[in-house]
């Protein structure tokens, strides 16, 4: 049966392949290059950590409520700004987004007080907010739901990217600047880190398709109609008793669950990605930007191979469910074992990779498991409202990590807090989207 679908409308699968292929090839690089320059933009905060609390007094408090308080703007305007893009299309929003969060992150560089932190931290993740959701809206217009984690995994490969290039970078620029035209080394950091982000910008601008409807200069009206035809096909229209939306969102109880999913998983990226360098500081003692940003590296190389292989595997397998909620429990095994492991530094990076294994590559199955749950016409709302309280997490997890830091001299309970909130999602998940629409891919 599988091999006769094209004879009721579809392309033969080495047809769709090659056109699904070429759009890859023709949005994924530049959404690549954006991301990169966002994570970077959000997770720099950590490389700077230790080099800004020396120079502006800064409390561990202090600064773990700024890297939190990015999340705040992040949660507000989220929903907001995916609505606005269905209105306007994805590549004035995302240019818009693009140059406004690289003027905010390059203004960091001018903080002196707390205020002033918590301010640009608070309009950096405003400015941010829809980025990923919008990208991920984005790539439902493009791609029908049983290519969905290739293809965001290929999209979220820059977190890995990002920390495994960029964190020797941070440190580099921060060791070697340092004292050049009277200014930090995290001063340039944050100047040249921004850059980026505002140049491409401008090229989001020139050069993104929104639609396929909008791709004639490159795409031929077959490959469009098949692209068109392959969307219509695995969509599910809006029902005839939904009386709305929100009604709809808010009264179907499996939001929620995929809240907490998306809970958890930002709870271990950032309090990690925020955590990491000054963890391996301790660990290693020793204090240069550079050793600690090449050590930084190894868990985010192994998490960036990871997502593409499980995110390849749960295509190939139509399998989401499953997926989802073992890289979960796998990413709370490492926070557990890195707890222990806390001042071993071979074993503690094997545990971080672990970790980021678990981390970046459930990321893709999750979004693939959650875009398909919606309906067509709750789909940008939706989206934007599982990652927008899906920040909770993201906001909680550096104020638990320096809590257990402040409160016993170690790390280890903070971890083990955020693995219990890993676990939880998990078995959530697993229980929860058995044998309903959205538990696995349609099969190929």
């Amino acid at each position: 049966m599988q091999a006769d679908t094209h004879l009721v409308g579809q392309a033969p699968a080495s047809s769709a392949d090659a056109i699904y292929r070429k759009v890859a090839w023709r949005i994924i690089p530049l959404l690549f290059l954006c991301y990169i320059a966002a994570y970077l933009d959000r997770i720099n905060i950590g490389f700077a950590q230790a080099a800004i609390r020396t120079d502006l007094a800064f409390s561990s408090t202090a600064f773990s409520f700024g890297a939190s308080v990015f999340f705040v703007g992040y949660l507000l305007f989220e929903v907001p700004s995916n609505m606005y893009l269905e209105r306007v299309g994805t590549r004035r929003t995302l240019a818009r987004i693009m140059v406004l969060w690289g003027l905010i992150s390059a203004a960091t560089m001018f903080v002196r007080t707390p205020g002033q932190f918590y301010v640009l931290r608070f309009l950096l993740g405003s400015a941010e907010a829809g980025f990923f959701p919008g990208v991920v809206l984005y790539l439902t217009y493009w791609f029908p739901p049983q290519r969905r984690a290739k293809i965001v995994a290929l999209f979220m490969l820059p977190v890995a990217f990002a920390g495994f290039f960029g964190a020797p970078v941070s440190g580099l620029i921060m060791q070697t600047l340092d004292g050049a035209n009277g200014w930090h080394g995290w001063q340039w950091m944050f100047l040249l880190e921004a850059i980026p982000s505002v140049l491409l910008g401008a090229v989001v601008l020139k050069y993104l398709t929104d639609r396929p409807r909008d791709a004639h200069r490159w795409l031929s009206p077959r490959e469009i109609e098949q692209i068109e035809g392959d969307l219509a096909r695995s969509s599910v229209p809006a029902a005839s008793h939904e009386h709305g939306v929100w009604r709809t969102l808010l009264t179907d109880w499996r939001i929620y669950i995929l809240i907490l999913g998306y809970s958890a998983l930002n709870a271990s990226v950032i309090g990690i990605g925020i955590w990491m360098p000054q963890i391996l500081r301790e660990a290693s003692h020793d204090t240069s930007s550079v050793f600690i940003g090449m050590l930084t590296a190894i868990p985010y190389a192994a998490g960036g191979i990871g997502m593409l292989l499980f995110g390849i595997g749960s295509d190939y397998l139509a399998e989401r469910r499953r997926f989802c909620s073992g890289l979960l429990a796998l990413t709370g095994l490492g926070f557990v074992f890195a707890g222990l492991m806390a001042h071993n530094l071979p074993m503690l990076l094997v545990a971080l990779s672990l970790v980021l294994v678990g981390n970046l590559s459930g990321y893709p199955v999750f979004w693939a498991l959650t875009s398909q749950h919606f309906r067509t016409s709750t789909a940008a709302v939706g989206v934007a409202l599982v990652s927008s309280i899906g920040q909770l997490g993201s906001f909680a997890s550096p104020m638990i990590i320096n809590a257990s830091k402040h409160l016993t001299g170690s790390v280890s309970d903070g971890l083990d807090a955020i693995a219990g909130l890993l676990f939880v999602a998990a078995v959530a998940i697993l229980l929860s989207f058995r044998g309903v629409r959205g538990g696995n891919a349609p099969a190929h």
